[in-house]
């Protein structure tokens, strides 16, 4: 293959279209002849994607679910051929894009690492060498022996990537694949990602967790509706994701603010729920320690005493960070008509990552005033070296004993 001029991977003007029957006729309708036509549509899942990768660089890939992202690792993995423009690879190339794949279901997990290490470009003899590494890191231990039909999807995320990193291809590619093994496994692995990336391996990382993007990559793509919409420093990046993101979808909730099961009694609309930046502006991407201010607006249908606004603030995985509500000297009586604003101030002292604010009104005995507002979702930019999700500002002073 010819030189890419410093770079592992090219992707220029790249598409991939698929064909979509909208009215598939069954094999009793052909018999009886009650269709004779199948409706076809085409469906663009990437369209126009231009940008390298180069050697020893880790590019994150965000989006919404359906902007492509999956499809883009295909091609770049060499399992799907783009139907226009052109894909490069040059390297060998070990892609973890989906649970199982490249497994045979009948084989045990011992055969299927020999089966997949071949593939990916080992000798018999080197696979040899490195199964007990393999096996280590994978900790399946006698599992490995049992034939791989009977494994959990966790199971195979862990022999899947245990091969792939092994092996020590020249570029890797990560699909959302990780997300399905436990925390500490998933840990171990983004370790050994940065294992590679520092030992000047190219990786491709796709992953719904803004932590996981921030923490590894320094350029990162935003993929929106099949189309490279930015390209660029990763914070950036995240900010862009959030502001696509918007009120496209409905987010899922991570946490519940109310309790299931708790009586409702509509008093009041809510008009609007905002978070502001420090300049006064809605926005969704912050900095750490900025200061806050998430913004209710309601107006009440019949007369309210004493309604108490509730505001929660959960990390990713549905984790409560922060739940405040209104204090007692700023209740007070509202008359039907009336419109209120709640503005709640607060100090981001979190770290780097993706989190929800909830916000919500109730009475003091419990009773939902109206329906939750919409979650919000937003993404903090940390400091440097900072984990876990509070950030306490620690500042070390080093002097000798």
């Amino acid at each position: 293959m010819a030189s890419l001029n410093g770079n592992s991977i090219v992707v220029e003007g790249a598409g991939k279209r698929y064909t979509k029957y909208e009215d598939t006729p069954t094999l009793v309708g052909r018999a009886l002849k009650l269709r004779n036509l199948t409706r076809r549509s085409t469906l663009w899942a990437v369209r126009g994607a231009t940008f390298s990768v180069g050697r020893g660089e880790c590019l994150g890939v965000i989006g919404q679910n359906g902007s492509g992202k999956s499809t883009l690792l295909r091609m770049m993995a060499g399992v799907s051929a783009p139907t226009e423009g052109r894909v490069a690879v040059e390297g060998r190339v070990a892609p973890l894009i989906s649970v199982g794949v490249g497994f045979h279901r009948e084989l045990t997990g011992r055969e299927n690492v020999y089966v997949n290490g071949i593939v990916l470009g080992r000798t018999r003899e080197e696979m040899d060498r490195r199964f007990d590494e393999i096996l280590e890191f994978s900790e399946l231990g006698h599992f490995i022996d049992t034939p791989v039909k009977f494994y959990s999807s966790g199971m195979f995320v862990r022999l899947g990537f245990a091969v792939s990193i092994m092996v020590e291809p020249d570029i890797l590619i990560v699909d959302e694949v990780l997300a399905v093994g436990d925390l500490a496994f998933q840990l171990k692995c983004f370790d050994r990602i940065s294992e590679l990336r520092d030992a000047g391996t190219t990786i491709v990382l796709v992953s719904h967790s803004m932590r996981s993007i921030q923490r590894l990559c320094d350029r990162t793509l935003v993929l929106h509706q099949g189309e490279v919409r930015f390209d660029g420093d990763t914070s950036e990046a995240i900010g862009v994701y959030h502001d696509l993101l918007g009120e496209t979808r409905d987010l899922v909730e991570e946490g519940q603010f109310f309790a299931e099961g708790q009586k409702v009694d509509a008093r009041a609309e809510i008009e609007s729920f905002e978070l502001l930046g420090p300049d006064g502006r809605a926005a969704r991407h912050f900095k750490a320690g900025q200061e806050v201010t998430a913004v209710l607006t309601v107006r009440f249908a019949r007369d309210t005493a004493d309604p108490i606004a509730g505001l929660n603030v959960f990390a990713e995985g549905g984790v409560l960070v922060y739940a405040k509500t209104t204090p007692w000297s700023e209740r007070r009586t509202f008359r039907a008509g009336e419109r209120a604003r709640y503005a709640a101030r607060f100090r981001l002292g979190v770290t780097s990552g993706s989190y929800t604010a909830r916000i919500g009104l109730m009475t003091a005995d419990n009773t939902l005033l109206t329906p939750s507002a919409r979650p919000l979702l937003f993404y903090v930019d940390g400091a440097d070296g900072a984990k876990g999700f509070a950030d306490l500002d620690a500042r070390f002073e080093v002097s000798s004993a």
